[in-house]
């Protein structure tokens, strides 16, 4: 039977339980808060500790991002069906989700959704795609995946289905729902996370003058795409670096 890890009060209680991994998850949560992106004690954020991804952390039911600890994360088996019946259980929506996900998708190691003000909004279009204006919007020039058979809150079918849409990809829109970034690690999706809110922000607020789009052409955007895949990834981990630096001065808690 899975037993929860949460709760755990020290450091050094800790240690042998993902600590440093615990860190990077629960910082990710209080900078989503500090950015205005989350929606209270919803949406969830994971992280797989296991080497086939199974293992994985999840923020508890109930919890306000800024609030969450290092401690608070809930360690689960997406493999266990009992899941649920624990007197700790996760939100329903984030087990299901994020069950699916590190049960079928593997290769997504951190998957962070939310129903952030830009990304939901472009969710909530007719066309939610993202034509290449800038630099942030070209980021993910042809690598969204779309899922825009909304069929509910995440649950049963509608988990299973979300699961199978991300592909290799490391963003999804999805269509009236909101978005979801996947990556190898916390500082990866996060990043993507970041920089895709501030793409969407950027195209609506273009979209909102009314004027004409200047889109670049497809050989830009895919140039640039690849410039931004060719960047040196230690950025995204200075990226989290910084954030948890500005945290250990104005939250410390966040890593207990």
């Amino acid at each position: 039977m899975m037993t929860s890890v949460a709760r755990i009060p020290t450091k050094a209680r800790l240690d042998n339980s993902h600590y440093e991994e615990r860190c990077q998850l629960a910082a990710a949560f209080r900078w989503t808060a500090e950015l205005n992106m989350h929606e209270g004690v919803a949406n969830h954020f994971s992280l797989a500790v296991s080497d086939d991804g199974s293992q994985f952390l999840v923020n508890p039911c109930g919890k306000h991002f800024s609030r969450i600890k290092a401690s608070d994360l809930l360690l689960l088996d997406a493999n266990d069906p009992t899941t649920m019946d624990q007197p700790n259980a996760p939100d329903p929506t984030a087990w299901a989700i994020h069950g699916a996900i590190h049960r079928n998708a593997p290769q997504a190691r951190c998957v962070l959704h939310v129903h952030s003000k830009y990304a939901l909004a472009l969710a909530c279009l007719k066309d939610p795609s993202m034509p290449p204006i800038d630099q942030n919007t070209m980021r993910f020039y042809n690598r969204i995946s779309y899922d825009m058979g909304f069929d509910g809150m995440g649950l049963g079918d509608e988990a299973e289905r979300l699961s199978t849409c991300l592909g290799k990809n490391k963003v999804m829109v999805m269509g009236n729902h909101g978005v979801l970034t996947a990556g190898d690690s916390v500082a990866e999706a996060f990043d993507s996370l970041y920089y895709f809110e501030r793409a969407a922000e950027t195209l609506l607020t273009a979209y909102s003058t009314g004027r004409e789009l200047n889109i670049a052409s497809a050989e830009v955007a895919e140039k640039t795409a690849r410039q931004w895949e060719e960047y040196p990834s230690n950025m995204m981990d200075a990226h989290l670096t910084e954030i948890r630096a500005i945290l250990d001065v104005k939250q410390p808690d966040y890593a207990e």
